[in-house]
């Protein structure tokens, strides 16, 4: 089993910035990472996600430039960095694990944290 806790998440005017963390616990096997949101009456979507090494990544097309997704494997942590936010970035953000980088498939999730973009 693998727990994941994120935090980070507000409020912040659009242009502004916040630093999403996601803590992951029990049975890490450094698997490869993801973050998803879903804004209200909207279907969870895909931001980002990285490897187990951290030595690839790849982001939606809407969050692209603006978003950065890190991780530290010693803290087992993975981070979403979110600059020039805007109103439509607003929803409950969740991090997720998977075995399989090729898969579509995310093993575990998190409860999510509320980023609320002020315009």
């Amino acid at each position: 089993q693998v727990q994941l806790v994120e935090s980070g998440g507000g409020l912040v005017q659009a242009g502004g910035s916040l630093r999403l963390s996601c803590a992951a616990s029990g049975r890490t096997f450094s698997n490869h990472k993801g973050w998803f949101r879903q804004a209200p009456g909207k279907e969870r979507e895909f931001v980002a996600a990285i490897t187990g090494s951290g030595g690839n990544t790849n982001y939606a097309d809407s969050v692209k430039g603006r978003f950065t997704i890190s991780r530290d494997n010693a803290k087992n942590t993975v981070y979403l960095q979110m600059n020039s936010l805007k109103p439509e970035d607003t929803a409950v953000y969740y991090c997720a694990a998977k075995l399989y980088w090729s898969s579509d498939k995310y093993d575990y999730w998190g409860q999510g944290t509320q980023v609320t973009v002020s315009s």
